[in-house]
């Protein structure tokens, strides 16, 4: 198993970083939290965790071991795959997970994109015992009401300067993709920031 990978940032995309390790440049799959951290040139280190399938073998890569422990748990519970793992940390912490699952918020997982009612129910139940207490003061998700609308914005602006964008450039890819995070929003869901990353992307490649 690849625990973690450390070098030079080669490249950055909206879900994947290219890490040099040795001369070879890995792909790591990555939430847009965990990017936003990163700079294209500059030395990092993520933990990860390898997916080994019949036809492919994926890196997921994390910003701590907690997050790569937490991602590793939520897949002992029946439907959840490394995808919707990863989609659950990106829009909650891990902490925020512990505190959804210790208090039976059903609606809190049902703010992730793929988790509806039925299926947030069984995750409750089924992790219930597995993920363990918050470690931290209790928070909420990576955004929810008023403090989401502030959260979803600065991630988005992070990830789009950690691509290579200017501030000006990032400033008006946020604006563009607003309208669609403010209806998820009033929707009662939480704005999906790699979604609206793929969005703002797709509005500065016109806009060139």
């Amino acid at each position: 198993m690849i625990a973690s990978v450390r070098g030079p940032v080669a490249a950055l995309a909206p879900d994947t970083a290219v890490v040099e390790v040795g001369g070879v440049g890995m792909a790591v799959q990555c939430t847009p939290n965990t990017l936003s951290g990163l700079r294209v040139g500059q030395e990092a280190r993520l933990a990860t965790s390898l997916v080994v399938r019949e036809d492919s073998l994926t890196l997921y890569g994390f910003a701590d071991e907690d997050e790569r422990q937490v991602f590793e748990l939520l897949q002992t519970a029946s439907g959840v795959g490394p995808r919707l793992a990863q989609a659950m940390l990106a829009v909650h912490s891990p902490d925020a997970l512990r505190l959804a699952v210790s208090q039976g918020d059903e609606k809190a997982l049902m703010t992730v994109p793929g988790i509806g009612k039925k299926g947030a129910q069984r995750l409750l139940l089924e992790l219930k015992d597995r993920l363990g207490e918050p470690a931290a003061a209790p928070v909420g998700a990576r955004g929810t009401g008023a403090a989401g609308t502030s959260s979803w914005r600065d991630q988005l602006h992070t990830a789009l300067i950690g691509l290579g964008y200017a501030t000006r450039e990032a400033d008006e890819a946020v604006a563009a993709v607003a309208p669609q995070a403010e209806a998820a929003a009033a929707g009662g869901a939480t704005p999906p920031v790699p979604q609206l990353l793929r969005a703002a992307l797709q509005s500065l490649n016109r806009s060139r």
